[in-house]
């Protein structure tokens, strides 16, 4: 079982950054992939970024570029630095780890991006 937290949302202007962090605990070295998911009001939850347990990254065309994430190698903690932000960034954002094909999630954190 892989529990996760979130913490590093807030309000921020336009063009600006933050960094949000992603604890991880339980079974840490079991974990195939972690990532990081939004979902807007009204909108359906997206992918926005993954890293592999080989350090291989993916991210959403939206954010190339402006988002980086990254982890600790032992899994313990996954970030993500968002740079340039616009306000269709706007979200809550969610912590995902995939561990022997099960799919856990953290409680979201709420990011807001005032233009």
């Amino acid at each position: 079982q892989v529990q996760l937290v979130e913490s590093g949302g807030g309000l921020v202007h336009a063009g600006g950054s933050l960094r949000l962090s992603c604890a991880a605990s339980g079974s840490d070295f079991s974990i195939n992939v972690m990532g990081w998911y939004r979902q807007a009001p009204g909108k359906q939850r997206e992918l926005v970024a993954l890293i592999t347990g080989r350090g291989t990254t993916n991210y959403a065309d939206s954010v190339k570029g402006r988002f980086t994430i990254s982890r600790d190698g032992a899994w313990n903690t996954v970030y993500l630095q968002m740079n340039s932000l616009k306000a269709e960034d706007t979200a809550v954002y969610y912590c995902n780890a995939v561990q022997y094909g099960v799919t856990f999630w953290g409680q979201g954190t709420q990011v807001t991006v005032s233009s």
